[in-house]
């Protein structure tokens, strides 16, 4: 049977200032936008290249059928990988699926018909997939609650960072009198791996969520992630962090992982008019000799 714990975690997370350790956070997390627009732009600019003879030789049929295959990818990816975040961790799970993405990113610079077009880009977009499950819970997790809005929307947006980066690229990298033919779509593969590796060496200093930790019986081990991330940013920020008292407590159910069939039936039943199953809702305790105590939160 499942433990009930009492944590104060999330509140202390919540009232952390914003310091450089969240920008660490931000550019070793979220910059996987910016690959899913090059990725897209990429093979939107060179697909006339790849039916040149002297390129890839594949017809504009093959090519667009490679865009199913990526997208086919990315859905399987988010389903797959966002199961496996959930029962493995997030930060297990974010350097598995870019390590996937950078590889078969690496492949597709050096495929040699439309088959294992359409196999390396299934790869991609299931790294890419895979990404966004993992990705969007450890942000959502590190960062404190009052600035996840912008935050989010701003990395969401950064897609097209990754589009103009793309587009600006291609013009170069088919120019014939700088590139051959069957080299410059290739090095377009490429400089996605280079950015991947990029982010890779960011992503390595960022920790696992306490968040998930803590729900997966790790209570000890979140307590002192938690102790670490305060102390460097007060050092970071020079500021003297806020107590946190008994009444920002939660009550947390620990459990292995959350299963499909669990999440359907909180959406459908629990929630039907599209409340967030992640959201706290506030209960007031009252004992037979206080008339009311102190609110506790219960997730």
């Amino acid at each position: 049977m499942a433990d009930t714990i009492k944590t104060r975690i999330p509140a202390r997370m919540d009232r952390l200032p914003w310091s450089g350790w969240h920008w660490l956070v931000v550019l070793g997390l979220g910059t996987v936008w910016i690959l899913d627009g090059l990725e897209v732009t990429i093979v939107g600019a060179i697909a006339s290249r790849l039916t040149e003879k002297d390129a890839l030789g594949i017809s504009e049929y093959q090519v667009a059928v490679g865009g199913t295959f990526y997208i086919a990818g990315a859905a399987v990816g988010a389903l797959v990988f966002g199961y496996l975040t959930d029962r493995l961790g997030r930060k297990r799970l974010f350097l598995v699926s870019l390590g996937l993405y950078l590889v078969a990113t690496v492949a597709t610079g050096l495929t040699w018909s439309a088959a294992s077009f359409w196999v390396f880009r299934f790869f991609t977009g299931l790294g890419i997939g895979g990404e966004y499950a993992a990705i969007n819970s450890a942000i959502d997790e590190l960062l404190p609650a009052r600035a996840r809005g912008w935050v989010d929307l701003a990395i969401n947006g950064s897609y097209w960072l990754g589009a103009a980066f793309g587009a600006a690229l291609s013009g170069v990298l088919l120019d014939e009198a700088l590139f051959g033919a069957d080299v410059g779509w290739r090095l377009a593969f490429f400089l996605g791996a280079a950015l991947a590796v990029a982010i890779m060496l960011v992503r390595r200093h960022v920790p696992e969520s306490p968040r998930w930790m803590m729900i997966h019986g790790r209570n000890g081990e979140a307590e002192r992630l938690v102790d670490r991330i305060e102390a460097e940013v007060a050092d970071r920020t020079g500021q003297t962090l806020d107590e946190v008292g008994d009444d920002d407590e939660i009550e947390i159910q620990q459990r292995g992982s959350t299963g499909f069939v669990e999440i359907a039936r909180t959406l459908f039943t629990q929630y039907p008019r599209g409340r967030s199953s992640a959201s706290c809702c506030w209960r007031r305790r009252r004992s037979s000799t206080t008339p009311s105590s102190s609110p506790s939160r219960s997730c």
